[in-house]
């Protein structure tokens, strides 16, 4: 009887976690799911990625430039 009474325990304690778990992770899903972006951190986001890219691209032109004129002055 002490053996039943053990596993009746356990599967309570077990599904209480279970509940626990499950409802911690849906209230942060709600959450989540209720915050959204304003659109000045779209337009941030967006500047910063024009921002990069530009910077990348004047890096790679500077590169460029540099190897080409080195390239001249061996052939004159």
């Amino acid at each position: 009887m002490a053996y039943r009474q053990d596993m009746t325990t356990l599967a309570v304690l077990f599904g209480a976690t279970l509940a626990l778990i499950l409802g911690a992770f849906l209230v942060v899903a709600w959450r989540d799911r209720r915050r959204q972006s304003s659109p000045e951190d779209s337009a941030a986001a967006r500047e910063a990625a024009a921002d990069q890219q530009r910077y990348a691209a004047e890096r790679h032109g500077r590169q460029g430039d540099g190897g080409r004129s080195g390239q001249m002055q061996g052939h004159l």
